[in-house]
């Protein structure tokens, strides 16, 4: 059974990176022996966040830029671990985001598709019934037998697109619903991905279109700088944020951001 819960969960970023600056360096070689340098500051991306999401439930994410939402999608996935809390997810993930990581420019479309489902956890033996379906919903025909650096940009994400749905997850992740090519292949991929959304068990996503997650999801998480503000259903949820964004003047240019 697909399952996910987070139990005062924080999540902490350094301001710096892991590497220390020669300026550091110099200053710890000079600070006498007994004393130390002041800790590396902390950002706080997640405090104190907790719900349970059981099997069957769609649920969305919203909030404003820089509220904690694509930090917790990529907590969900295991990406990010936590400080402090505890996350289990019970089932097979498939996060729709950075969907073309892990392809390599110098192989061909053929061998990017293995690469690419390895990182989602297939095997050869899992792929291999799939090759078909992502060859045609992809339509690049001949090019697949070249190399990734031939792909224009919208080929490239043509591929990772067919690739990322062509599974059948038990959690999916979505950070945005995307489209990509043109109309024709958009409307394609907009059908693909509603059909993807409706096999998966459980699924979470982040997005900007209000009206999308209303009627998609049955239930909204709202995060306000990094803390989980409501979390119920997606009417109640949204009028009490846009309620907020109305009565805040600055944020009047987000107010339908998620």
């Amino acid at each position: 059974m697909a399952l996910i819960t987070l139990e005062h969960v924080d999540l902490e970023y350094p301001l710096k990176g892991p590497r220390i600056t020669l300026k550091e360096h110099i200053m710890r070689r000079l600070v006498r022996r007994g004393k130390r340098l002041p800790d590396r500051r902390m950002i706080a991306a997640l405090r104190d966040v907790s719900f349970r999401i059981g099997e069957g439930e769609r649920v969305g994410v919203i909030g404003r830029n820089g509220a904690g939402k694509s930090s917790l999608l990529r907590t969900l996935g295991g990406i990010y671990p936590v400080a402090r809390g505890a996350r289990r997810v019970d089932g097979t993930i498939n996060a729709l985001f950075d969907i073309a990581l892990g392809f390599e420019p110098y192989a061909s479309g053929w061998q990017n598709i293995y690469y690419r489902s390895y990182l989602q956890g297939d095997t050869p033996s899992t792929i291999g019934p799939r090759l078909k379906d992502i060859a045609e919903f992809c339509e690049l025909g001949e090019f697949l037998d070249l190399p990734l650096r031939c792909y224009s940009q919208g080929m490239v994400m043509r591929l990772a697109f067919a690739i990322a749905t062509s599974s059948a997850p038990e959690i999916l992740l979505i950070d945005e619903v995307f489209g990509t090519g043109d109309l024709a292949f958009r409307k394609k991929a907009s059908d693909r991905m509603k059909d993807f959304m409706n096999r998966a068990k459980i699924v979470v996503m982040v997005g900007h279109d209000l009206d999308f997650l209303k009627q998609f999801c049955e239930r909204l998480l709202w995060l306000d700088q990094g803390r989980l503000r409501a979390d119920g259903p997606p009417d109640d949820v949204i009028a009490d944020y846009i309620r907020e964004v109305e009565a805040s003047p600055q944020l009047s240019t987000t107010a339908q951001a998620a």
